[in-house]
This record gives C-alpha cells, sequence and structure tokens, in this order.
C-alpha cells in the first residue's frame, strides 16, 4: 500500500510540473504608445492648451487588448489638483465607445461624437472634446492618459459626467493602460 501512495503522488507530482511547462503563457498586456511622445517627459506645446484654441489631442495607439474587448475608454487628466476637495481632479478629455477592433486615434480628435461611434463627454472647460494640458508657469503637473478596454459599450445620457462614466466602466475592465506627460505653462 505504501508502495501504492508513494506511486501515485510521484505521478501527481509529475504531472503538475509537466503541466506548468506545456502551459500557455499569459497573454501580453495591453499596451499603448504615443509615437510623437516619450513617457514621462514633457508635453508639446501644440498638445497643450498653449496651443489655441485647445491643444491638439496626440495620436495615440494601443495593441495587445484583453480577449473579449467590446469597446476602449481614454482619459485624460490632471492628478494634482483637486477642486472642491473632491475626490475627483481636473478631466482634460473623456472619450469612449471606441470600438473595440480600434488600434487607435488620430492626432487632432474633433470635439463632438465621432463616426466610428466614438462620444466625448465635457472637459473641465464644458465641451465635449479635448482640452490640452494648461497647467499655471509655476509647477510642472502630471498628466495621465488611461486607456481601459471594456468589456461592453457606455450607456450614457448627453449630460453624463465623468463620474458617471466611471460607475459605468466599474464592473466592466478587462484591462489598463497607462501614459503619462508632464507639463507648465511658459511664463
Amino acid at each position: 500500500m505504501k508502495k501504492f501512495l508513494f506511486c501515485a503522488t510521484l505521478l501527481v507530482g509529475a504531472t503538475s510540473v509537466f503541466a506548468q511547462d506545456k502551459g500557455a503563457p499569459p497573454p501580453p498586456p495591453l499596451m499603448m504608445m504615443m509615437p510623437d511622445l516619450k513617457d514621462g517627459t514633457e508635453l508639446p506645446v501644440k498638445f497643450s492648451c498653449s496651443n489655441a484654441p485647445s491643444g491638439t489631442s496626440p495620436r495615440i495607439q494601443w495593441m495587445n487588448p484583453p480577449a473579449g474587448t467590446q469597446s476602449f475608454a481614454i482619459l485624460l487628466h490632471d492628478p494634482e489638483p483637486h477642486p472642491q476637495k473632491s475626490i475627483y481632479d481636473i478631466t482634460h478629455w473623456f472619450i469612449y465607445n471606441i470600438p473595440g477592433n480600434a488600434t487607435q486615434l488620430a492626432e487632432g480628435v474633433p470635439t463632438g461624437d465621432l463616426p466610428n461611434g466614438g462620444k466625448q463627454l465635457k472637459n473641465i472647460r464644458g465641451f465635449a472634446g479635448y482640452f490640452g494640458p494648461c497647467a499655471p508657469p509655476a509647477l510642472y503637473h502630471h498628466y495621465t492618459f488611461e486607456l481601459y478596454a471594456l468589456d461592453s459599450k457606455l450607456d450614457l445620457g448627453g449630460d453624463a459626467t465623468r463620474a458617471d462614466a466611471m460607475k459605468a466602466i466599474d464592473g466592466h475592465i478587462l484591462g489598463t493602460a497607462v501614459f503619462v506627460q508632464m507639463f507648465k505653462r511658459a511664463q
């Protein structure tokens, strides 16, 4: 009996090691790139509020979407200030319902709804579109681009806020990627 238990234990252990060696590697993570920018560096003026009227959105590319991705959302925010001591910071851009088979947004996304079904929420300036980073001259602020891969499209009304969008996203995130830029206006 002892010999049988030893052989069975050895067989189970060997099967576990064999399964680990032959198992598929995990899928690569969702990646976001901005070909004209380098992560963690200073944002060029072209993409800021100093480029009238509200800056030009940069070209954004991504790859390795998780299986089951139905749509993407992108949030650009300034995490340093917290108006009225709230948990929210400054929203510069929120675009959602980008099709799940998309791999990029071209530079200069226009305001309003996009032909591919993408929709934009109102930013800190009150219009639905990109409002470039706009920190005062004294200190650099970090500007975070966050890409969300979602398992559904968002059903938001025309007057939806960032808080509404984040609530709708909750429970539907398959993957995220982040890209950070720094900016301060010239003196």
